[in-house]
């Protein structure tokens, strides 16, 4: 037997088998062995999610090795692509091809079927989540059969697959709508916090991208706000990056995280220092350069989708909770449109989110919970593939559509083949 553990390194599990099919043909052998064994299965991507939601003792798939471009048209802008295949191996394969990712979220190592399974998002507020992108879906049942779901062939089974949490199927394949390559201008500066509140729909509405990190004990907020330009890719010298994404970032903040682990006491003057280490910085490049950064340091994440409205309410409350507690880790902010997948966290709504971090090592549960209460007054809906405590009966009342991704569920995979304690809880059972 052979563990499968998340990049957080705090999930865990030992299943029965561990299979990386390079077919669907395979694929589909996998699923009959796990049926003839009696087995569940569960489907890994590329780890990113902080949840339980992989976990299980029967069959995990590893569909790494379903990584190929399909098909491209570059006339439409319509991409078909394996579903194994990470949103950064998509973004380098695409560029030369003249299309890029509307948007991304600031890690781009996921692959293409857990990011829009678990409602993955950038930042924009007239940017819809990644899984809007998905114009069909195509998803391999627990008898190996294959039905490809878009707004032609099964509205419904396409609004529940686009945001799936793994819990119809196996998606083997998806075809995604693309935009003509953009470069983008990224500033990044550090502004009073209460500034940026002051004008806060200037900022989100006058930028195509915006968001801002935060920390407990610091007045600043480290704003970063990106645009389309029309300009020549600047790239960073390899030690400009690497001084400022891997040195500074990543080994700097990492170690002075240590440091608050062993010395608590020492978290107000880290956290302000760093905030002022948040110099202004520029970059012209690529989209997806711009959008993401490596993440070499460790940490477990909640993250909360409210009502835009309450941003400013929600914001506040959110820094006051954090100074009650002992982590070193920023507070992110960001902003999306509304999109009509049924369990999508911004769907039907203007959605501003709230993500909270803890560094490994240090007690999270008693942060996250102060938090999630002050997310639940404004009718929150949790990241799917980020920590939360909520379970079908406090969920239900928040997704309008609920009851219709229910009823895809039972369509799909009525013997709850692909289930497992996490989505029991967060879904409810099958049957």
């Amino acid at each position: 037997m052979t563990n499968w553990v998340n990049w957080a390194g705090d999930q865990s599990c030992t299943p029965a088998t561990i299979a990386a099919p390079s077919s669907t043909e395979e694929l589909a052998a996998e699923l009959a062995r796990a049926e003839a064994a009696g087995h569940t299965v569960r489907v890994a991507g590329s780890g990113h999610s902080f949840t339980d939601t992989v976990l299980t003792d029967g069959t995990l798939l590893r569909l790494n090795k379903l990584d190929r471009i399909l098909s491209v048209d570059r006339a439409t802008g319509l991409v078909r692509a394996e579903a194994g295949i990470t949103l950064n191996a998509a973004s380098n394969a695409l560029h030369p091809l003249g299309l890029a990712f509307p948007n991304l979220g600031d890690i781009d190592v996921q692959s293409i079927a857990g990011a829009t399974a678990t409602g993955t998002h950038g930042t924009g507020a007239k940017l819809q989540n990644l899984s809007a992108a998905l114009q069909s879906v195509e998803l391999m049942l627990a008898d190996g059969s294959r039905v490809e779901l878009n707004e032609q062939t099964d509205p419904d089974g396409w609004r529940a697959a686009r945001v799936n949490i793994g819990a119809l199927g196996v998606v083997t394949a998806v075809t995604l709508q693309m935009v003509p390559s953009f470069v983008l201008e990224g500033i990044e500066r550090p502004v009073p916090l209460e500034e940026v509140l002051a004008d806060l729909d200037t900022h989100v509405d006058g930028n195509e991208h915006f968001e801002f990190y935060m920390f407990a004990h610091s007045p600043l907020a480290m704003t970063k706000r990106n645009n389309t330009v029309q300009l020549p890719e600047q790239p960073r010298s390899k030690a400009v990056d690497w001084f400022s994404d891997i040195l500074m970032t990543n080994y700097t903040f990492d170690a002075l995280c240590r440091l608050t682990r062993r010395s608590p006491s020492l978290i107000p003057w880290v956290q302000k220092g760093a905030a002022y280490a948040g110099s202004y910085r520029r970059q012209v490049e690529r989209s997806y350069r711009v959008f993401a950064s490596p993440r070499l340091f460790r940490f477990t994440e909640m993250e909360y989708a409210i009502p835009r409205e309450h941003s400013i309410d929600a914001i506040r409350e959110i820094k006051e909770v954090a100074t009650r507690f002992d982590t070193a880790m920023p507070i992110e902010v960001r902003w999306v449109a509304p999109d009509d997948a049924f369990l999508s966290p911004a769907g039907g709504r203007d959605t501003c989110y709230i993500a909270v971090h803890q560094y490994e090592g240090m007690e999270y549960e008693g942060y996250f919970r102060a938090c999630e209460a002050v997310f639940d007054k404004y009718n929150g809906r949790p990241h799917w593939g980020k920590r939360h405590f909520q379970t079908a009966e406090t969920l239900r009342t928040r997704y309008p559509e609920w009851e219709r991704f229910t009823e895809v569920r039972r369509r799909f995979d009525p013997k709850g083949r692909f289930t497992n304690p996490y989505l029991e809880r967060v879904l409810g059972p099958v049957g």
